[in-house]
Parts: C-alpha cells; structure tokens; sequence
C-alpha cells in the first residue's frame, strides 16, 4: 500500500509538472510549424514532423487536450465566453488562452481527485476529500485570472491619470486624436498603454472609435475608465470638441486619484490596529513592565519568608 501511494504520488507530481511547463511555456513552434503558422496561425499535429515538435507538444499536448474535454463536459455552456473576457481583463497573458485554461482545469481536477484518494485512502474520508480537492483545484485557475485581472486593474488605474495628461497635452498641441494615442502607448508604462494601443488597432482595421472605446470600458471595467470612455463616445456622438473633453477629464481623474489616496491613508490606522496588539504591544509589556513585575515577585517571596 506505501509502494502504491509513493507510485500515485509521483504520478500526480508528473502531471503537475506537465501542466505548468505548458501554461508557462511559450508557444513558438519551429521548422514546418513554424512556416504552416505564417500562413493558416495554427499548426496542428499532423501539418509538422513529430520529431520537430516540442516535448511539451508531444506529450503534455494530447494530455490536456483530453483534459480539456473532461472541463467543458463539466462546465455549464457559455464557459467559455467568460473565460474569454476574464482573459481579456487579466490583459491576455501570452501561454493563456481558452483552451490551456480548460485544459488546466480538467487537469487540476484530476489531480485533485488523486490526491484526495492518496491522503484519504480507499475510504469514507478520501471517498469526501477526492470530490472537495477535485473541486477546489478545478476552480484554481479562474482565481488565477480572477487576481490576475484584479492586479492589472489597480496597475490600470494608477496609470490613467498620467495617460489622459499626456493625452490631453498631445491634443491640444496640434496633434490628431489616433496621433495622440499612439503617442500614449509608447511613452506611459502599464496596462493603460496596452489598451490604448489595442484601441488604436482596431480603429485602424475599420472599427468606429465608439465600439472601440466601448471595448475598452468593459474589458477594464474601473468606473473612471468607463466615465472617461462614455465622455468620449457621447463627444464622438455630438460632436463636441475632443479637447475640452479631454481636459476635463483629466482633471477629474486627478480628483479621483487624490480621494484614492485619501482614502487609503484612512485604511491605514485600522490596518495597523491589528499588528500593533497582537505584536508590538505584548512585547512592550515584557520590556516595561517585565522588571518591575520580577522585582514585585521577588518582594512579595521575601515577605512570606
């Protein structure tokens, strides 16, 4: 039963292993993969040599794909549109796509379903802990994302009000609206110069600067984001003058930021309520009164003596 385990165990390891080499691998493919992906963006198995596929593409790949048909068997039916706009709002992270994560899934559940049996054994209590393990690992990817998109969020926010500066700067210079915004994307750092680029790109390919920004107010969902996006679509809609509009907005985001900060700064006097009873006070207590109550001992001792 010990050699059954140790072999389960292992098992479960190599499976781990396999799905995080697939998740954090890039996805390049190489010699008549990579010539096919220049013309169809997919290469498939049967289009390049086995033996010029990646070991990941030829063993891990087959794994979770039946994995991943395991995770949308499970999965109630529109999965895979959520998972597509938590991907867009986690800022589409290169190895992630729908498909990996479904394979991930399907892949943490086993595993989790595994580990249950080994721990608990062929009983009542790994009969209980396989379908809990399996379940709490099978929703551990979209907490991934899920933190993911709540970090470039926050990093989304504090870059907003540099770019609608800078923005609105570029405009009231001379530039035009597309120029001003390819200027944003190239000299602001973080997400927000990423969005606006992808704006920028699907201007460029025949999409109206309303549905663009749109997009763009949905896959960030802040609501400064969303009232910035709604001022421009209202001023594309009326006709009213970009600069203007620009100008206030960037005054409110100051505003915002600034009651953000103020905001925070109260927080921090509750924060730090906890760590200052639980770990700065008892031990102030040692080194004030510490002497004082060995001495009161010491007195009270020699009077009962």
């Amino acid at each position: 039963m010990a050699v059954l385990h140790i072999g389960v165990g292992l098992l479960t390891l190599a499976m781990l292993a396999g799905t995080i080499t697939l998740v954090t691998s890039s996805s390049r493919s190489k010699g008549v993969a990579k010539s096919l992906s220049l013309i169809d963006q997919a290469v498939g198995q049967r289009n390049a040599v086995r033996t010029e596929l990646d070991a990941k593409d030829r063993l891990v790949t087959p794994v979770l794909d039946r994995t991943r048909r395991l995770a949308v068997a499970l999965s109630p039916s529109g999965t895979n549109e959520q998972l597509a706009r938590k991907l867009d709002q986690a800022g589409n992270p290169r190895p992630w796509t729908v498909e990996r994560v479904m394979g991930a899934k399907g892949a943490t559940l086993i595993i989790g379903v595994v580990l249950g049996l080994v721990y608990g054994g062929i009983s009542l209590r790994g009969l209980l802990l396989a379908p809990v393990l399996g379940a709490a690992l099978f929703f551990l990817p979209d907490l991934l994302l899920h933190n993911q998109s709540l970090h470039r969020r926050e990093a989304t926010s504090k870059g907003l009000a540099d770019a609608l500066d800078m923005l609105t700067v570029s405009v009231e210079a001379g530039q035009g609206f597309d120029a001003a915004l390819m200027q944003v994307a190239r000299n602001i750092e973080g997400p927000i110069s990423g969005e606006f680029a992808r704006v920028l790109s699907e201007i460029q390919i025949g999409s109206s600067r309303r549905d663009a920004f749109a997009a763009m107010g949905d896959r960030v969902a802040l609501p400064e984001v969303r009232n910035f996006t709604t001022a421009l679509v209202q001023a594309d809609r009326l006709g009213l003058p970009i600069g203007a509009v620009l100008r206030e907005q960037s005054a409110n985001m100051r505003l915002i930021r600034k009651q953000k900060a103020e905001e925070q700064a109260q927080k921090v006097t509750v924060k730090i309520l906890f760590p200052l009873m639980l770990c700065i006070l008892p031990a102030l207590f040692v080194v004030v009164i510490g002497p004082g109550a060995l001495k009161m001992m010491e007195m009270f001792t020699s009077m009962n003596g």
